[in-house]
C-alpha cells in the first residue's frame, strides 16, 4: 500500500462521475486524479461544469453516479456533513462568512474536523490583513478580505484538500497576487488543491496540472510543461 507521505498518494481519484440537478444532467462521465500536495486546477468557460465538480465532490448536487475516492474512501454514497471530516474544505464562490460576527469570531468557529487545524497566530501570520481587521465586521471587510477569512475558516479546521471556487473574482490584482502567494505556501506545506478559475494568468504558474472542462466533460488534461505547446487550444477554450 502506498504510504500517506510518498508523492503518488492519491488524495482524491473521480471516475465516471455523473452529476444532476433534478432532471438537468450537468456531469457526463468525469474522470480525474489528484495526487497528494498537487495543485490542480479545472478550467472552462462558465456552464462547463468546474463548479459542479467541486459540489458533487462535496455531495451538494442533486444526484450523482460513479466513484469518488478520498483518501482511498468511496464517497459516492456519503451524506454530505461527512465528507468534511475526511479532510476536505470547501471555499464556494459566495465565501459564506458569518457578516455579523467579527474576524476573529469568524475564525473561532469552524469545528476541527480533523487534528492538525491551522492555530491562529498562523492564520494571522499567513493572513496579515486579518490580524488588522481582527475586530472589525464581516460586513466591514472589503472582497479581498473576505475572501481571505473564507480561506482561513476552512484551514481552521485541519482540512488538507482545499477546493476552492472562483477566489480571484471580481478582486483588486494586489489581493489576487496575495492570495497567490497563500497558495504556494499552503502547497508548500503539503496540502492539496483543486482550484477552479477564470483567471488562467493567476492559475497557469501556480497549478501543476491544468484539467480543461466544456459541456461537463474533460476534453484535456495538461501538464504545466506541456502549457506553452496548447497555448492555442487555451486560448480557443477559454477565449485567454
Amino acid at each position: 500500500m502506498t504510504s500517506l507521505h510518498t508523492p503518488d498518494y492519491e488524495q482524491l481519484r473521480i471516475s465516471d462521475l455523473h452529476a444532476f440537478y433534478g432532471e438537468s444532467h450537468i456531469l457526463h462521465g468525469i474522470d480525474l486524479l489528484v495526487r497528494r500536495g498537487e495543485l490542480v486546477t479545472l478550467l472552462g468557460r462558465n456552464g462547463a461544469g468546474r463548479t459542479t465538480t467541486l459540489r458533487a465532490i462535496m455531495n451538494l448536487v442533486g444526484r450523482r453516479t460513479g466513484s469518488i475516492m478520498i483518501n482511498g474512501n468511496e464517497t459516492i454514497a456519503s451524506a454530505a456533513h461527512l465528507i468534511p471530516r475526511l479532510g476536505v474544505g470547501y471555499c464556494p464562490e459566495e465565501r459564506g462568512i458569518f457578516a455579523s460576527l467579527n474576524v476573529e469570531e469568524n475564525l473561532l468557529l469552524p469545528p476541527t474536523v480533523r487534528s492538525g487545524g491551522m492555530d491562529l497566530d498562523e492564520i494571522y501570520e499567513m493572513f496579515p490583513n486579518l490580524y488588522e481587521r481582527r475586530f472589525s465586521q464581516g460586513t466591514r471587510l472589503s472582497g479581498g478580505e473576505q475572501q481571505m477569512l473564507a480561506m482561513a475558516r476552512i484551514l481552521r479546521t485541519g482540512a488538507n484538500l482545499l477546493l476552492l471556487d472562483e477566489i480571484t473574482e471580481g478582486l483588486a490584482p494586489v489581493i489576487v497576487q496575495k492570495l497567490g502567494e497563500v497558495l504556494v505556501k499552503l502547497k508548500n506545506k503539503g496540502l492539496t488543491i483543486v482550484l477552479v478559475e477564470q483567471n488562467f494568468r493567476f492559475a497557469a504558474p501556480l497549478a501543476d496540472r491544468h484539467y480543461l472542462m466544456e459541456h461537463g466533460q474533460i476534453v484535456e488534461e495538461i501538464t504545466a510543461a506541456e502549457l506553452p505547446a496548447k497555448k492555442e487550444l487555451l486560448n480557443t477554450c477559454l477565449g485567454v
